[in-house]
């Protein structure tokens, strides 16, 4: 299954009832590790990845990345706030090791920085070295970290992986931390490659609008005029360039991510066993100068993103 190491199947607070499917699908077709987090359903999340890998080996033949940092336990569900305070940390990480039915988590991150309880991210990180050192996780990583905050969780010890978003909309991520993972040697897991379904090519004007009124992307930049026609413009600028490589828009999508130089791998969320079908191809994807120069173009001459 290593050929597809560098994929993996995310599951999340908006993917419970038919994601099991998703995830056993996905294992079967040679993805290998999971990506999930505790605050996902409150612990649903986790819960659900437990049942879908009771026949493998978990950290052997399917890897579990889970995260920390959003604390919903002291409110009892009813807030979520940014906590990274050390014994947070280690409650949820024994809560994920119980929900998951696992010894050790192959890889803990925190989820977003602490902006809530002025914890010094050394002393946090401090606390993600111990729980490596004790067993408990494998390796250890950050998501939305920026070059800041990387470098002072280095300066305590080796930040393994990072977590940026990363897609053809959203390429902020190749100025910054990307270079700098590049060089120090931290893996980088790209999430949201495809733009939280925007470059699908599943949506126009009118599933825009038909969205429930309480669905997040209703008050996303990217689904709001002026932005959403550029965006939608640039699908239009990919279709062919899919065609010729006969694959969907979502492998292509997939695939641009994985080319980024500095990227180890790319988080994909899927319901079902057709949407994981729609990108497990970009595993296998090759763009040539060419096609990266043809989609560089697209996105500037649409500005899209």
């Amino acid at each position: 299954m290593g050929h597809r190491r560098f994929l993996a199947v995310r599951v999340g607070q908006r993917r419970r009832r038919r994601i099991g499917g998703g995830i056993s699908h996905s294992i079967d077709e040679g993805v290998n590790w999971i990506d999930t987090a505790a605050v996902y359903g409150l612990g649903h999340s986790e819960e659900v990845v437990a049942r879908a890998i009771e026949s493998h080996d978990p950290g052997n033949d399917v890897y579990i990345f889970t995260k920390c940092g959003l604390n919903f336990h002291d409110s009892g569900g009813k807030e979520v706030d940014n906590d990274l305070r050390p014994e947070s940390i280690r409650f949820e990480c024994e809560q994920s090791l119980k929900r998951l039915g696992i010894e050790r988590i192959d890889l803990f991150q925190f989820h977003w920085p602490d902006e809530s309880t002025g914890t010094r991210v050394e002393d946090s990180w401090g606390a993600m070295a111990e729980l490596i050192d004790d067993g408990k996780v494998r390796w250890g990583g950050v998501s939305n970290f920026d070059v800041s905050l990387l470098e002072r969780c280095e300066s305590i010890r080796h930040v393994d992986s990072l977590q940026p978003p990363l897609s053809m909309l959203n390429r902020s991520a190749r100025d910054d931390v990307i270079p700098w993972c590049k060089e120090h040697g931290t893996g980088v897991i790209a999430y949201s490659p495809m733009a939280s379904g925007l470059l699908t090519g599943k949506f126009d004007q009118e599933r825009v609008d038909g969205l429930d009124d309480d669905d997040w992307r209703k008050k996303d930049d990217a689904f709001q005029e002026r932005q959403l026609s550029r965006n939608l413009a640039l699908v239009e600028r990919l279709r062919p360039v899919a065609e010729r490589l006969g694959i969907e828009l979502p492998a292509l999508a997939v695939a641009w991510t994985l080319a980024v130089p500095g990227v180890s791998a790319a988080i994909v969320g899927a319901r079902r066993p057709d949407q994981v079908n729609g990108w497990l191809p970009a595993s296998e994807v090759e763009l040539s100068d060419g096609d990266r120069t043809e989609i560089e173009e697209a996105i500037r001459e649409t500005a899209a993103g």
